[in-house]
């Protein structure tokens, strides 16, 4: 029995990974992907590196065009060659939609795990959803009738991350100030981008130290590059859950870390920044008040969101100082979304949903 699997991205590759340790115990499954190193521990036999693959925005894939195109041919032949039974797409969905039509023309079982949000933009996917998905898994409750209303059968497994977070072993840093955390992202567009707005409050809170969960894809001087000239800044590496846990305030960028941060009770700043044709392509196409997960799951905004021009070093420091000072309602407004997520077994679940398909 053959499975599978694409990721396009860090946190995609983690999850996968994951997702292959309840496989495990099936001895007679062979597994093959586009993945990292996450994927590469578990033994699993890379197809293609997404140190890669992985493009940001529309802007950054238009610039990467003959790439991309030799990504798509490149992963078509590949799965016509293995022959897998099932196909895992994990998220990634300008990619992984387009190769799930691609198994449905060759009646090759397409499970789809952490569907495209298409709620909050481009809803022209919901047809591709419907057409060439056998089996889609969310990770947020409401989508479940998000889905049933557009006539698509989906199932909640649970969040990812709160499964990560609650399992996590957490390793206790010593500093002697306060700690702030910085986490700029795990794509070096987005870190380029964000980074250096973040660091431009660093001199007004000499008091504080201020640590960037950095990720071991990118080299210590790569960051170093953008940190130097700063006397109270220090960098872990995949240590961003053992920061989270000891950090007074974090300055986060928009995506599943905003998620993570909550789950750990940490006050936050969402940070967003990009090229500008993105961000008004961004502005034009989506169809929700919020960006951050956290508010759009509460629908309302608990969290602050600072957003292209309003990243600036004025806002930042207005609101880490209101942070510091402490809010009653953070912790409140955190467990709410936790109780709303509840505490499934996320990772075994998927794993179920893919072997009943053998």
């Amino acid at each position: 029995m053959k499975l599978y699997i694409i990721t396009g991205e860090p946190s995609g590759d983690l999850h996968a990974a994951n997702i292959v340790k309840q496989l495990n115990r099936k001895k007679d499954l062979s597994i093959r992907a586009w993945g990292g190193r996450h994927l590469i521990e578990q033994g699993v036999d890379i197809a293609r590196n997404i140190s890669n693959t992985s493009f940001m925005g529309f802007v950054d894939v238009l610039l990467n065009i003959d790439q991309v195109y030799n990504n798509f041919k490149y992963c078509k032949s590949d799965i016509i060659n293995y022959k897998p039974d099932v196909v895992l797409l994990v998220d990634y969905p300008g990619f992984n939609l387009k190769i799930a039509k691609f198994c449905k023309r060759n009646n090759i079982k397409v499970v789809y795990f952490i569907a495209p949000k298409v709620w909050a933009w481009n809803s022209r996917r919901i047809s591709s959803i419907k057409s060439y998905i056998d089996k889609l898994l969310v990770v947020f409750p409401f989508e479940v009738n998000y889905f049933k209303k557009k006539s698509i059968i989906a199932e909640y497994v649970g969040n990812p991350l709160v499964e990560l977070t609650a399992n996590s072993h957490i390793e206790n840093f010593n500093y002697n100030k306060p700690v702030i955390a910085l986490l700029p992202g795990s794509r070096q567009q987005e870190i380029k981008s964000i980074l250096p707005k973040m660091l431009e409050v660093v001199d007004a809170f000499l008091d504080h130290q201020f640590i960037i969960a950095a990720i071991k894809d990118l080299s210590d001087c790569y960051y170093k590059e953008i940190t130097d000239k700063y006397s109270n800044v220090d960098i872990v590496f995949d240590q961003t859950y053992d920061l989270l846990n000891i950090a007074k305030a974090a300055l986060v960028v928009s995506g599943t870390a905003n998620l993570e941060t909550s789950l750990f009770k940490t006050p936050q700043v969402v940070c967003y920044k990009t090229h500008w044709l993105n961000y008004l392509l961004a502005k034009y196409l989506l169809k929700i008040k919020y960006i951050s997960l956290p508010n759009i799951l509460l629908k309302k905004q608990i969290i602050p969101e600072l957003i292209q021009s309003e990243l600036n070093k004025k806002n930042l420091i207005h609101h880490l100082k209101i942070l510091l000072n402490g809010d009653q309602d953070v912790e409140s407004n955190y467990n709410q979304i936790l109780n709303e997520l509840g505490d499934r077994k996320t990772y075994l679940s998927v794993a179920n949903s893919i072997l009943r398909y053998f």
